[in-house]
């Protein structure tokens, strides 16, 4: 008489799920990693709110909606922009430049600006409206 069964039990186990939940986990992680770092690609200085008023020099870029250039309310052609602020900012320990754009300039307009500001170790600040 036969009494072992037919049925054996085998001691197999299917890998298929995990490696799919390995892979799924992965793909999450990779994602996840280039989403959380932060690349800056301007370094503005930003005024501090910390209710001391300081005496600082600044000298004040505008750029009105036709693209004009100013400094200090006097108006200059953007291929001599640099030189005029250099020549205004060249007795002061920290020049400061104070941006100030008008709604709807394009932003390479703005760019020029602080690219200015950058090659000559100038701070620059972008003058926005109080809420």
């Amino acid at each position: 008489m036969n009494i072992k069964g037919r049925n054996k039990v085998r001691a197999e186990f299917n890998m298929s799920s995990m490696t799919d939940i390995v892979f799924l986990l992965l793909i999450f992680f990779m994602v996840a990693m280039t989403t959380m770092t932060t690349t800056n690609a301007l370094d503005l200085v930003l005024p501090n709110s910390d209710g001391k008023s300081d005496v600082v020099e600044t000298v004040a870029v505008s750029i009105d909606a036709q693209s004009n250039y100013f400094v200090n309310q006097q108006k200059v052609d953007p291929s001599t922009l640099e030189a005029e602020l250099s020549q205004v900012l060249e007795n002061q320990l920290e020049p400061n430049v104070v941006l100030h754009v008008s709604q709807g300039v394009p932003v390479e307009d703005a760019v020029l600006v602080m690219d200015i500001a950058y090659r000559n170790n100038y701070k620059i600040v972008l003058a926005v409206q109080p809420k």
